[in-house]
């Protein structure tokens, strides 16, 4: 059998493989630098070290650089390749990338081929037009790619041709990271370091512990026709107006449907294409709101798997465009019906294939699992402000909390059994699990299922899912980058102050299982009020978070201050993820995200409104003069002079909103700009229904989100 290592996790236990037999997977990593293709353009000895490289970072010798450069050129040029470029990730929150040829003239007509070590570790992008956040002034250009061997080199094809992409991390001339890949390198190598540490207490040493992640990636696919009539749409990925339609999401109809002809024919191009990037894609579906649809991976090493999820957007967005579609990523394209996210699982593994989440079958006897779980709970209820920061955007202010997605307030969903060991542990009880046993259905017909020992709960924004956590409340467009650097590094924290916990214990004399109890019990008992079973939309879980103490940032420029507070400088700087300068620069960077991006829809908002919808109504109220409906000349007229009003309010607002300091300029537009936004749309979408739909200027809802 021919089978090929692709180096994902297939469960989040180990190594998966891919059987290269199945026709479906014949060109799965055909597009890219694996080891299968390493082994077969390298020397044995330098595929060896870099090998070592990957599976154990240890550093790579610089002088077989040179060898790896010289067999990726040649691999890539044997796909057509004409170009490469350093692929990376600033803090735009995309990635960029810069083209240079493998051919340079060689003196006598023709060119060469070359491509040398030097150029392979390190490149020097102009670094003055991207976010920085004030780590350095616009006129210090001078940045540096650093290639990141751990993420294998891709080739991306085009019908004109090809070029190599090499994943690169992205730093200042200072040393300062100007990117999403070396703080969450430096968080994996945090977590790792005290994940051994912990687990060398208890016993069980192991080389190496990475994290794993798989997310779920919600999209909305419109035709291009609509797309290209929606300026609003063009220029800020979200509809800013738009009545509600007569039918939407009420039945239920679209979730996990039948999928349409021609969305099918995308998702199996998508994937396609995907898998020739080595992108292990595992599920696609019909989401909840009409339009709406998820793609799903399997698990995979968390630096790649972000780096797949990065590719996973670009390709999403290209490849819809082959079907005369529009793929949006935008966290609430349309109000009304669900928005986007793009759920977060993540769990941790060892060298040796063991997934540290995996409770087992008696998850009350085992005491390791609980370990690293009341590790993770400590630190989402320690660091909840810094979680919810993570994930804090424009888009994400118009999800969250709303009755489809987890609210602003964190929590953990652990589930009936585990929630009632963790209880049993606190209370000193004897333990053992409720779960188990299988589910009935009533007929012979059908098999009996296993029973889990607790339901799922969707609206918790962290909740424990068999062998890993997700954390439901990333954005759509966010990349995952900066959340899972959060998640490591505040795990890591936590699973050190519980080894120090266990250690002092163990010097004390307690026998390890004891000790290992006793810390289980003290983490619970000091962190349960993070821990909540229940409705997360409903109000009441509000007021009794707040008598827990818990949390409610409901809006960016709420969150954004919890990357800069003194709790997170100390965790992110003990480890050595990212300095208080950089973690300033991050907070001012993403504040000014929140304000032109605010300040983009305003002003489209308000050009929409005056050039098209007034205009608009003015030949409706015009016509109706004509016909001499005086009861409907009314009702339009006193419609038209509300809008005209409220149209010069939001210039108004928007005109003046510069003060020099971000932090109040985010929370002026929060408090000004946008609900003079919400005010001119609450007229403009009364009046869609009633000006006559041939004078209509934009596209509505029923057309973009039913047509498929």
């Amino acid at each position: 059998m021919n089978v090929v290592s692709a180096r994902w996790s297939a469960n989040g236990n180990g190594i998966g493989q891919v059987d290269l037999t199945n026709p479906a997977n014949s060109n799965f990593g055909s597009n890219v630098f694996d080891a299968n293709a390493q082994r077969q353009m390298l020397p044995k000895a330098v595929y060896r070290a870099l090998e070592a490289t990957i599976e154990r970072s240890e550093p790579l010798d610089p002088a077989l650089a040179d060898a790896v450069a010289l067999g990726m050129k040649d691999w890539a040029l044997s796909k057509g390749a004409t170009h490469f470029t350093h692929w990376f990730q600033p803090l735009t929150g995309s990635t960029a990338e810069k083209h240079d040829s493998f051919y340079g003239p060689v003196g006598d007509g023709t060119a060469l081929a070359e491509f040398s070590g030097k150029e392979l570790i390190q490149g020097e992008p102009d670094a003055s037009s991207f976010p920085t956040g004030g780590v350095r002034a616009t006129f210090e250009a001078r940045g540096y790619t650093a290639w990141d061997p751990t993420s294998p080199a891709f080739i991306i094809e085009n019908p004109n041709g090809s070029y190599l992409s090499i994943p690169t991390a992205f730093a200042s001339w200072t040393g300062e990271a100007l990117d999403k890949k070396i703080p969450l390198l430096r968080s994996m190598e945090a977590l790792s370091k005290a994940a051994i540490r912990a687990l060398g207490i208890m016993g069980d040493p192991t080389d190496r512990v990475f994290t794993t992640i798989g997310p779920e990636q919600e999209y909305f696919l419109i035709d291009k026709h609509y797309f290209y009539q929606r300026p609003d749409l063009i220029a800020t990925g979200r509809t800013l107006y738009g009545a509600k339609p007569a039918k939407g999401q009420e039945l239920d109809d679209h979730y996990f449907g039948y999928i349409a002809e021609r969305v099918l024919a995308y998702m199996l191009d998508l994937e396609r294409e995907l898998g020739k990037l080595g992108v292990p894609i595992k599920t696609r579906h019909n989401e909840v709101a009409p339009g709406q649809y998820e793609v799903a991976p399997v698990f995979e090493n968390s630096n790649l798997g972000t780096d797949h999820q990065q590719l996973c957007m670009q390709m999403m967005q290209s490849v819809a465009r082959r079907y005369d579609l529009v793929c949006l990523l935008h966290e609430k394209p349309f109000a009304g019906v669900n928005g986007s996210g793009k759920h977060n699982n993540w769990s941790m593994a060892t060298s040796d294939g063991e997934n540290l989440l995996e409770p087992g079958e008696t998850p009350h006897e085992n005491m390791k699992f609980l370990f690293f779980c009341s590790a993770v709970i400590r630190a989402v209820n320690i660091h909840q402000g810094l979680l919810r920061a993570s994930v804090a955007s424009s888009g994400q202010d118009h999800r969250l909390g709303a009755n489809e997605a987890p609210p602003a307030i964190m929590s953990i969903f652990l589930g009936a059994e585990l929630e009632g060991v963790f209880e049993g542990i606190a209370a000193g009880k004897p333990l053992s699990s409720g779960g188990g046993g299988l589910l009935g259905l009533g007929t012979p017909v059908l098999p009996d299922l296993p029973m889990h020992g607790g339901d799922r709960n969707r609206t918790s924004p962290f909740a424990f899912t068999g062998n890993k956590f997700e954390f439901r409340a990333l954005g759509s467009s966010d990349t995952p980058s900066f959340p899972n650097t959060v998640l490591n590094t505040i795990v890591a924290e936590s699973i050190d102050s519980l080894a120090e916990d266990l250690e002092s214990k163990v010097r004390g004399g307690a026998e390890i299982e004891e000790a290992v109890r006793e810390v289980i019990k003290s983490t619970y008992e000091q962190n349960s009020q993070i821990v909540f079973g229940g409705d997360n939309y409903a109000a009441e879980w509000e007021e009794e978070a707040a008598r827990r103490g818990l949390l409610n940032l409901k809006t960016t420029p709420d969150a954004l201050p919890e990357l800069i507070s003194e709790q997170t400088v100390a965790a992110f700087s003990n480890y050595g993820v990212l300095s208080e300068r950089e973690l300033e620069s991050r907070h001012e960077v993403r504040a000014e995200q929140y304000v032109i991006k605010v300040n983009t829809e305003a002003e489209t908002a308000a050009n929409i409104a005056r050039t098209m919808i007034l205009p608009a109504t003015v030949r409706h109220l015009n016509e109706l003069k004509g016909a001499g409906q005086a009861d409907l000349i009314e009702e339009s007229s006193a419609l038209l002079d509300t809008l005209t009003e409220r149209i010069k309010i939001l210039e108004e607002v928007n005109a003046v909103h510069d003060d020099g300091d971000i932090v109040t300029e985010a929370t002026y537009m929060r408090d000004k700009v946008l609900p003079a936004m919400e005010s001119v749309r609450e007229v403009a979408d009364r009046l869609e229904r009633i000006v006559a739909d041939d004078l209509w200027p934009l596209p509505k809802y029923q057309e973009m989100l039913l047509i498929r």
